[in-house]
């Protein structure tokens, strides 16, 4: 707009300019008429003119405004673009504090739990060795009271051998007759008979009381108020009566890396659990063994191979006190060991087909076993029998125990909790799809599903159906009709294996993946398990591969 004014403005001149130059020469009338025209013409321009010019003026003032508020506006900016340099640099400080205060406290909770670990060890050392304690005590009560029972024994033969002299005395004393009586008299009346008759009858009493103090009843007795005698199929002892403190974990640790891989069995791997001691993990696969290894300083060391099913290991579980362990087998069994001895102390048979499930019941000396021939049995183990039976609509891939109540999951996609009191179902909750495994959370609030539909669904067993939550991620798929998840000690994560050969793990709050741990794996992994210190998760797969897993 300012260059077309501009152009016309010298255009303007420039006709003025022609104009003057033009009347150079006389005027004459018609030529100063003309002239009067230009004159009129070139005032009316220069106003025309002089009015741009204005106007260009206030232009130019607005505009000046215009850049005086962006000048202000960038300095303004500078201004604050400072501060959030300075804020940046003292946030990154922050940081750096934080960041050394959580390796300090890190540090710390290590000790702590290691120290924790050793107190729990000696614990347990100190527990066998009172029950040792117990039992020698047990044994010398026994042997007093056998020294007790000689010596009253003893008196016993020697008072019965006094009665007899004094019986045989009395028979060779005579007796005499009166021939006026009716009735002869029965004994001498001389004095020393009659001290013999009276002191005849105590001497009786006594003898009737020592017979039955001597009496093994009462030595059988003793022995059941002190201890049980073992019996061939029986697994209690004194040690396992007892009830051991556990660890809780405060906050589990997400694993980042793998710390150590092996292959753990011949064949594939089909479950695995820690005990509760966190220091221990036992594995059983489709070799048709059961492998114990010792959890040292972030390795797996073998302890142990316990033999005894004639087909492959489904399911393994640990009891709360760690002297036993309890497998599921495909050979319709489920078969429990003591952890210092590799023959299996109790083998539960009944079953019409293969055993998916076996786990401790919160009842003492009593587990619950689930089967494919859609049958849920709960066992004493002080007998090895089934003492309650319970049959279910569908086969069972998976259970777990509570107070009073057995959970079961189901291929129908159904989860169902029976109450052992009265062997019914009382509450049936539908699955996303086929369920292949069941966890309870630590404090047993929570229930957690995985099902065939490639979902973990978190149960809230305070509310039941009310309160539900779905885990899903991309690329994760469940392997198998077995494949087992977890939740982490602290309920705060859950962990799946999946066909891939990944590790998924889930933050509850969030319900969002928390981290995928690839790379480690050749096939579908079939069980995770999550120690209950938190530190580690282990993995395996149906490549024989187990993997260690934690943050250290």
């Amino acid at each position: 707009m300012f260059l077309f004014s501009d152009s016309r403005l010298l255009e303007k001149t420039s006709l003025a300019k022609g104009l003057l130059s033009r009347s150079v020469r006389p005027p004459s009338a018609d030529s100063l008429t003309s002239l009067l025209q230009q004159n009129s013409r070139l005032k009316k321009t220069t106003g025309e003119l002089a009015y741009q010019v204005v106007e260009l003026q206030q232009q130019i003032k607005i505009k000046e405004r215009v850049l005086d508020q962006q000048h202000a506006r960038l300095r303004e900016d500078e201004r604050r673009r400072k501060g959030a340099l300075d804020e940046r640099r003292a946030l990154q400080e922050r940081v750096e504090q934080v960041q050394q205060q959580n390796g300090a406290l890190k540090t710390e909770y290590d000790g702590l739990l290691e120290r924790q670990r050793g107190a729990e060890s000696r614990l347990r050392e100190e527990k066998v060795r009172g029950g040792h304690l117990l039992e020698d005590m047990i044994h010398l009560k026994q042997q007093a009271a056998a020294r007790m029972n000689s010596r009253n024994e003893r008196k016993s033969r020697a008072r019965e051998a006094n009665l007899q002299k004094q019986l045989q005395t009395a028979a060779r004393s005579k007796v005499t007759v009166d021939s006026s009586s009716s009735a002869p008299t029965s004994r001498s009346t001389s004095p020393k008979n009659e001290d013999l008759d009276d002191s005849m009858e105590p001497r009786r009493t006594r003898l009737f009381r020592s017979a039955s103090a001597t009496s093994p009843r009462i030595f059988t007795s003793i022995r059941e108020m002190f201890g049980r005698k073992r019996r061939g199929h029986s697994v209690c002892s004194l040690e396992e009566d007892l009830v051991f403190p556990v660890g809780f974990c405060l906050s589990a640790r997400v694993p980042v890396r793998a710390l150590q891989v092996l292959e753990a069995h011949e064949q594939g791997i089909n479950a695995v659990s820690f005990s509760s001691s966190s220091d221990l993990l036992a594995t059983g696969g489709t070799d048709r063994v059961l492998k114990l290894w010792e959890v040292r300083a972030g390795s797996l060391a073998p302890r142990a191979t316990l033999d005894g099913s004639t087909e492959g290991i489904t399911c393994v579980e640990f009891d709360p006190a760690g002297f036993r362990v309890l497998a599921a087998s495909y050979d319709k069994s489920a078969i429990l060991w003591r952890l210092d001895d590799s023959v299996p102390k109790v083998t539960l048979t009944g079953h019409s087909r293969k055993v998916t499930a076996a786990r401790f019941s919160s009842i003492l000396h009593q587990v619950a076993t689930g089967s494919a021939d859609r049958t849920v049995r709960l066992w004493d183990l002080h007998r090895a029998a089934c003492v309650q039976l319970v049959d279910v609509p569908s086969f069972c891939s998976d259970l777990v125990c509570s107070e009073n109540c057995i959970i079961s999951g189901h291929y129908d996609c159904k989860i169902r909790v029976w109450d052992t009191r009265a062997s019914s179902c009382v509450q049936e909750l539908p699955a996303q799809g086929r369920v292949t495994s069941l966890n309870l959370s630590s404090d047993h609030r929570q229930l957690l599903s995985c099902c065939r539909d490639d979902c973990l669904q978190l149960i809230d067993l305070r509310r039941w159906s009310h309160d539900r939550m779905c885990f899903r991620a991309e690329g994760f798929k469940c392997g198998s009709d077995s494949t087992k998840a977890v939740i982490s000690p602290d309920s705060c994560y859950l962990a799946a294996g999946s066909a891939d050969g990944a590790v998924y793990i889930w933050n509850v709050s969030t319900s969002n993946l928390e981290t995928r741990l690839p790379d480690k794996h050749s096939s579908s992994i079939s069980a995770v398990s999550w120690s209950l210190s938190g530190e580690y998760v282990v993995s395996v797969d149906k490549s024989r591969r187990a993997v260690l897993w934690s943050d250290i």
